[in-house]
């Protein structure tokens, strides 16, 4: 599993999985994640030998991005990545068992895009979502209606006011 998160909004930008990842693969995931030249000026990545090949580090070199690795067995130098890949295995991938890697793919599309990016709240965003969440004005308890979306089969669910 490869994740790209925005280090101000904690927003998981990019996420692909694989069974056998290859720096041309990681090139490619990059690639994706930054279209139209909408490159970061660093990314922060640890010591894995797939950031450190030749071919990876003439990609980030090229595409004008600065690589700052952490220091050997040092997670918490990039914490805001093991934190995000920590969440998900938490509360998606150790709910299912995947038959697959689509099935992989599927589970966290579903998790980061319905739940994680725009529905979990944040401590480090004093309790925001990455996507911020639409305000209402105020109007009577009365008069409030939830609607509950469920999420990865029922596991979670969302809730949206409604008129």
């Amino acid at each position: 599993m490869l994740i790209i998160v925005h280090h101000k909004t904690r927003r998981i930008v990019h996420f692909n999985v694989t069974t056998n990842p290859n720096a041309e693969w990681v090139v490619q995931q990059f690639r994706n994640a930054t279209p139209y030249g909408e490159v970061p000026k660093y990314l922060i990545h640890d010591n894995d030998p797939l950031f450190r090949t030749k071919k990876f580090q003439q990609f980030l070199q090229t595409a004008g991005i600065q690589s700052k690795r952490t220091a050997y067995k040092s997670p918490w130098q990039n914490a805001y990545a093991e934190r995000a890949i920590g969440t998900l295995q938490r509360e998606c991938t150790d709910h299912f068992n995947p038959l697959s890697v689509k099935h992989t793919y599927g589970l966290l599309h579903d998790y980061i895009h319905n739940n994680y990016n725009t529905n979990r709240t944040h401590q480090g965003l004093e309790g925001q979502t990455p996507i911020p969440t639409p305000t209402h004005l105020p109007v009577k308890v009365d008069d409030v209606r939830f609607k509950a979306t469920p999420v990865m089969n029922g596991l979670y669910h969302t809730y949206k006011r409604i008129a």
